[in-house]
């Protein structure tokens, strides 16, 4: 008895490769926003010093963000038969 399909298999490893790599972008953040805290690091930008927190937190929040729209992909794609498409990941356009 086979478990899972092979279009179910492939569901499977390209959510947690898309997971892992949100998880991946989450983490790099926090640790360089607590480097930046411990080493005081900070950017020049447009001849204002930025601290390197800030830039950190942006990361950090871009991944969270990612690894919601990655949940979000894995209940439709749980609760339909539809195949897995980069095209999910683009937002559809209102139409008027």
């Amino acid at each position: 008895m086979q478990l899972y399909k092979n279009s179910d298999r492939s569901k499977l490893f390209s959510i947690i490769g898309l997971f892992i790599m949100a998880s991946l972008i989450l983490v790099s953040g926090v640790v360089f926003s607590i480097y930046s805290l411990v080493a005081h690091v900070q950017f020049l930008v447009m001849t204002t010093e930025v601290p390197g927190i800030v830039f950190g937190l942006v990361i950090s929040f871009l991944g969270f963000r990612y690894m919601v729209s990655v949940m979000r992909l894995k209940s439709e794609l749980t609760t339909t038969d539809a195949k897995f498409s980069w095209s999910n990941f683009k937002k559809s356009k209102k139409k008027s």
